[in-house]
């Protein structure tokens, strides 16, 4: 075999070299642990989390500010700009200097050649030197000269745990390294010349030379004018390290878990971020007296579905009970913040109309018995009202009518996550708080009702908080004409039932609703204009129920000051298309029946006409003094008038006369005259097959059951059977407690006008 020339030798190694040359320098130059930086919308830095080995080094950057670089390149590199990575006059020299002296006193390296040894960290050897030289030449060829410096002032050595510009410029002098004067430039030029050696609490009066030195030499070569220069010199030196921004500490902390060691440009505008939170620390004083430690408040820009301010929780710094627990992404018990939903769904699918009448009186299912704020009845309340004013019972009944699945798979659909159970696990009790929902998802939606009122788009996009998320495209699930009318009926600030105001409330027009869950322990406000959602929590994170904790006389309150701190909008516009013109009877609420003569022309959404006709307007015929009603075959006798009147099912009727005097109740059949078929009485407890659960008392005894019925008349005598038994007769007030045996009864009750009423039901013994 014939054996290779030198000169093929010669090519192989030549080869071998330049392939080795082209992959000698690794892909990732800096494999080093980033902080997590967090930026608001504008690049404000809003605050940072360390990197894992405890040093403040900021992700790298893709330029050096002018001054800086300026600096940079007189005092370490006056070539930079013309040679390839390696100074040969600048080794040369040193080299020279070093023999002389006997001992290491330049090093001659370039910028380039710095760069190098910073991602290598080994130590300084001749052979180490070489190396060096040798990647330069070769991350030449990689990134420009600017993108060199980029990376050399990331990764350069401040002092401390502080590592890279940003970081320096934040923990020396307070702020974004691209607002550097030309004393700071200068400072942060010289110090990464000897970190260990010269800083900030260490040789202070050398570095301070060293720095005017520089300043000095700008000055000379007319970098810098004198006067720039005398005051440049004129500028102390940072005494000691700065702590950084504390903006938005909870979102800081949120992706610090999710994007740890990387830069998230947020959507926040920290301006009002820094606004807001200063708000919240002022309310936060004030609930604090009456032991109410913690809140929180959400900030959406409705037209782009960005979060503008997101202040998670009070107090961070002082680590409070509860301080460090970001209440925006916690699961809390939702109270009555959800009802406008429930009001728009049935509106939307035509189950009611905007006043329909609801009943409003004693009720208890099997044992849950909800009871309005006020601990009052009313008998019936239009729907618009029962919502505005977050009644409870008039509610639960429009969620009976609508069936809790289904009310549940809508909630689903518009995004409350947290509601992982079944809807019979939370039964009626879901519109009253018996489940769970976070504020970020109950402000998103309230967010996405305003957004289908702009008319911007018919789908809806995941709520966005970072410039870099791909928001995800949903399906719109709102509808304009039933979002208005929803937005119309909770717009109204005058609710005395509800609030007691200790504030004037914003000028502008807000759709607003409050909430307050079961034992005083979450308190919600959410509002929304065509501009912004604002979503208001107040409470204890650990859970702790106090009794002025209400979300009317809380996060109400808080929530109208963030409006006010907030740019104001003219209300939205009315979606007259997505409506058609009806008639409706005034006093139910309902469609025109045939009986209804004070009426009133009013928009409803289509599916609204298929809803009822008013089912309580009836003729009657009456004497000519109106005190009897006659029947069809006492009309020819004596002379009588026909009357359209408004009778309510009697539990309504008993409650709804209390409060309405205009209310008449339907007059006795002259005797003679007429058999009344209306049954004045009405059974408000147990109702119809209800399953009745007796539990033993504190002292073991049985437990008993009350039965509750209401008749028209106040007069009337109530008699008592059980399973055909006679117990006891009762009037004015019709109620009374007996011991059942388990099993099936039926209770009836006889009037002394003949009436019967009969109910059945099944009890148990605990």
């Amino acid at each position: 075999m014939k054996k290779p020339s030198r000169k093929n030798i010669f090519r192989c190694i030549i080869a071998i070299l330049l392939i080795w040359y082209i992959f000698c320098l690794p892909r990732n130059l800096f494999d080093v642990p980033y902080s997590t930086v967090v930026t608001d919308r504008n690049g404000e830095l809003l605050g940072a989390r360390i990197a894992e080995d405890g040093q403040w080094r900021f992700p790298s950057r893709k330029s050096v500010p002018d001054k800086l670089k300026t600096c940079i390149i007189e005092f370490e590199d006056n070539y930079y700009r013309w040679h390839w990575g390696v100074n040969p006059l600048a080794i040369g020299r040193a080299t020279i200097q070093n023999i002389k002296k006997g001992r290491v006193v330049s090093g001659g390296s370039t910028i380039t050649m710095q760069t190098i040894r910073l991602s290598r960290g080994k130590d300084r050897t001749w052979y180490e030197k070489i190396i060096e030289m040798i990647l330069a030449t070769r991350l030449e060829f990689r990134y420009s000269k600017n993108e060199i410096l980029a990376l050399y002032t990331s990764h350069a050595p401040y002092g401390g745990n502080v590592v890279g510009l940003d970081a320096a410029a934040w923990r020396y002098f307070g702020h974004d390294a691209d607002q550097l004067s030309w004393a700071e430039a200068a400072t942060l030029a010289v110090l990464p010349n000897a970190p260990s050696a010269i800083h900030l609490s260490k040789s202070r009066d050398a570095l301070l030379k060293k720095r005017n030195k520089l300043l000095e030499k700008l000055c000379k070569n007319g970098t810098i004018d004198t006067l720039t220069y005398e005051l440049a010199l004129n500028e102390e030196l940072p005494d000691e390290p700065l702590p950084l921004p504390q903006t938005a500490p909870h979102l800081v902390d949120y992706y610090f878990a999710s994007r740890k060691g990387l830069e998230s440009v947020t959507t926040i505008d920290k301006s009002v971020q820094t606004q807001i939170e200063q708000l919240l620390t002022r309310w936060n004083s004030e609930f604090s007296r009456s032991d109410i430690r913690n809140l929180a408040a959400l900030v959406i820009d409705v037209r782009t579905n960005e979060v503008v301010a997101y202040c998670g929780n009070v107090s961070f710094a002082d680590k409070r009970a509860g301080s460090q627990v970001d209440i925006i992404r916690s699961p809390r018990s939702t109270g009555s913040i959800l009802k406008p939903f429930l009001y728009y769904i049935m509106l939307n699918e035509g189950e009611i109309l905007p006043n329909t009448l609801l009943p409003d009186i004693p009720l208890n299912i099997n044992g849950f018995a909800p009871q309005n704020f006020n601990l009052q009845f009313e008998g019936a309340v239009p729907a618009s009202q029962a919502i505005a004013r977050s009644l409870n019972i008039p509610t639960v009944n429009m969620l009976r009518q609508h069936g809790v699945p289904k009310f549940h798979s809508f909630l689903k659909q518009m995004g409350l996550s947290t509601l992982n159970r079944t809807s019979s696990h939370y039964g009626l009790s879901l519109i009253l708080g018996g489940g769970e929902a976070t504020l970020w998802e109950v402000t998103a939606a309230y967010a996405q009702m305003g957004r289908a009122l702009l008319g911007k788009q018919r789908s809806r996009t995941s709520l966005l908080l970072s410039k870099t998320d791909n928001p995800q495209i949903l399906p719109e699930i709102f509808t304009p004409g039933a979002v208005w009318q929803t937005f119309q009926s909770i717009k109204e600030v005058n609710r005395p039932e509800e609030i007691d105001w200790r504030i004037i409330p914003s000028m502008q027009t807000i759709a607003w609703k409050t909430g307050t869950s079961y034992g005083f322990r979450d308190a919600w406000a959410v509002g929304v204009t065509p501009r912004y959602a604002v979503g208001v929590w107040v409470g204890n994170a650990t859970g702790e129920g106090k009794p002025g904790l209400v979300g009317a006389r809380t996060a109400g309150p808080v929530m109208f000051d963030i409006f006010n701190i907030l740019p104001s909008s003219q209300w939205f516009d009315t979606p007259y298309s997505e409506f058609t013109e009806t008639v409706v009877c005034k006093q139910s609420g309902h469609l025109k029946g045939r009986f209804c003569e004070d009426t009133d022309t009013v928009m409803v959404v289509p599916n609204g006409l298929r809803t009822v006709a008013c089912p309580y307007h009836h003729q009657v015929n009456l004497t000519a003094d109106e005190k009897f009603r006659v029947y069809e075959n006492c009309i020819g006798q004596e002379a009588t008038i026909q009357r359209n009147w408004l009778t309510l099912p009697p539990a309504w009727e008993w409650y709804y006369k209390q409060h309405h005097a205009e209310y008449k109740t339907l007059p006795p059949f002259k005797i003679g005259c007429g058999e009344d078929t209306h049954n004045p009485m009405q059974f408000i407890y147990p109702q119809m097959n209800a399953q009745v659960y007796l539990p033993k008392q504190l002292d073991g005894s049985q437990g008993q059951m009350t039965f509750e019925l209401v008749h028209s008349h106040s007069n009337a005598v109530v008699y008592w059977h059980l399973d055909d038994e006679y117990i006891t007769a009762t009037e004015d007030f019709h109620k009374i407690t007996i011991l059942p045996s388990e099993g099936k009864h039926s209770m009836t009750v006889v009037d002394d006008e003949g009436n019967t009423l009969s109910v059945t039901f099944q009890c148990y013994a605990n």
